[in-house]
């Protein structure tokens, strides 16, 4: 079986996604950065032919238009956790992210499934002290999420004290944008990256 990504994600519907972004800059505009960003991403993945791609939505059933073709499943019902643990539980090696960190991309995921070969899990850190990205091997902890304060600083820690008799690897900590503070900083660092160098 091969290696397989399942990016986890919110259907692209107005007023129901980005929330938090949307109370600062407008339901459309957030919807506007969600779909952006999403569809951004699974190009990414999905060009890359080293692992499989798995577009898990919430809620499930949703008939969902992208410009990309990748697999969907739903993530179920119950809180974050349970629906993570399901969607992991599908396969023997496999890497879950969210959709909402738009430096993430092919070549993460790539380091992530190489560190499993000498780690059980590995983790993205977030700069807001949780997590865009968790990879697992085959040995897991039996409740791999524990009691998890998510969308608070302590998501990261939390998790990481289920895996304390495990080997555990991290690849690069990036920023997510869940404030408008975070949606203009990314939008500055993109009209910069696309700036003409210098004259010599």
């Amino acid at each position: 079986m091969r290696d397989t990504v399942i990016v986890f994600a919110r259907a692209p519907r107005l007023g129901t996604v980005k929330r938090r972004l949307a109370k600062d800059i407008g339901d459309r505009a957030a919807l506007r950065f969600h779909i952006a960003t999403l569809t951004a991403l699974l190009r990414d993945l999905t060009a890359c032919r080293h692992f499989d791609t798995v577009l898990a939505v919430t809620p499930d059933r949703t008939r969902i238009r992208l410009p990309v073709n990748v697999q969907h499943i739903g993530q179920g019902h119950g809180d974050l956790g349970r629906r993570m643990t399901k969607a992991l539980g599908r396969y023997r090696r496999v890497a879950l992210m969210g959709c909402d960190i738009p430096q993430a991309g092919a070549a993460d995921i790539k380091t992530a499934f190489c560190r499993l070969g000498t780690a059980d899990a590995v983790f993205g850190p977030a700069t807001d002290g949780g997590y865009w990205l968790i990879a697992l091997g085959l040995r897991r902890p039996a409740n791999l999420f524990g009691t998890v304060r998510w969308s608070t600083e302590h998501a990261l820690a939390d998790t990481l004290k289920q895996f304390r008799h495990h080997r555990v690897s991290f690849i690069r900590r990036l920023p997510d944008v869940d404030t408008a503070a975070d949606y203009h900083r990314h939008r500055t660092s993109r009209r910069g990256s696309h700036a003409s160098p210098p004259a010599a």
